[in-house]
């Protein structure tokens, strides 16, 4: 089985100590990513007033956040701006690229996208724009593709990234790729959604443990449709490393390798279109895009 993997970085500490220990495990096993890298400040701090709203407490008692985490990440932007991260990981970003993986835009403010109010669209415009001329800067070319953070994308983040040259986007959660039809009917850029459930949504929820974890997540994989994996840099690349490396062991005896996103868009041939619509999914707090039924 074919299988897109798709890395998220979300934070400083994340970019400057995750990145690299992926990036030394995945050049190991010759397998190529794509990396969705957030580029402007570290406000993730800033989520802690979130702790008042019951799902998001349940999320970090469930996952053990501090440990999973690490304090300097629950930290960051609680008091002032958080620290710059794109300025701070050039070299890191150009060493992705040049060890052969794809790099597009997460987000420029992570923390923000996730508390926004996208009834603005010249604000998420305003993101969107913001974090893809400094990952431009910094790539010395644009970048070609995005994934919006938390896979909070309504129609607005859709129609607003139209504006930008992303030849695909991973804004969703699905089963194929495909267009997603717009409110005005029109179709959006095309759509490579995450089809499997990420650590912290499956960690502690129907007796999953990290004994157990890898199991359970390679019998989600489905043999001849699509598989997107999406892991974390603060995750997969910080306390949960040795459990990544020992879930890439099981995989490859399942026969299981990995691709860059880019070329599994390239291996499509024409795409459905399909609505988009946001709901709640277990395991994750607030709202999330998810592909509809085709049109």
């Amino acid at each position: 089985m074919l299988t897109g993997l798709r890395i998220d970085v979300d934070t400083l500490r994340g970019a400057q100590q995750g990145v690299p220990r992926l990036l030394d495990l995945l050049k190991r096993e010759k397998i190529k990513a794509t990396f969705f890298f957030s580029v402007g400040p570290d406000n993730m701090g800033r989520h802690l007033w979130r702790l008042f709203k019951p799902a998001f407490l349940w999320k970090m008692l469930r996952t053990n956040a501090p440990i999973l985490y690490g304090w300097n990440i629950l930290r960051c932007g609680v008091v002032g701006c958080g620290p710059d991260i794109g300025r701070n990981v050039i070299e890191i970003i150009h060493r992705t690229v040049a060890e052969g993986h794809e790099v597009g835009l997460h987000a420029w403010d992570h923390h923000k996208w996730q508390s926004m109010n996208m009834d603005k669209p010249g604000a998420v415009t305003q993101e969107i724009r913001l974090g893809f001329e400094r990952l431009a800067e910094i790539l010395g070319t644009e970048p070609l593709s995005s994934a919006a953070p938390a896979w909070r994308a309504p129609a607005v983040v859709l129609t607003a990234k139209r504006a930008f040259p992303f030849l695909y986007n991973s804004d969703c959660r699905g089963t194929d790729c495909y267009l997603p039809i717009l409110p005005d009917q029109t179709e959006a850029q095309p759509q490579i959604p995450v089809t499997l459930p990420t650590y912290d949504e499956m960690i502690g929820l129907y007796g999953t443990t990290d004994t157990n974890y890898n199991h359970r997540l390679l019998d989600l994989f489905r043999p001849k449709e699509l598989n997107i994996l999406c892991l974390h840099a603060e995750v997969e690349g910080l306390a949960k490393a040795a459990l990544f490396d020992n879930f890439l062991q099981q995989a490859w005896r399942r026969d299981l390798t990995f691709t860059r996103l880019d070329k599994i868009f390239a291996a499509q041939g024409k795409l459905k279109s399909a609505a988009l619509e946001m709901r709640s999914s277990l395991g994750r707090e607030g709202q999330m895009a998810f592909q509809g039924a085709w049109s």
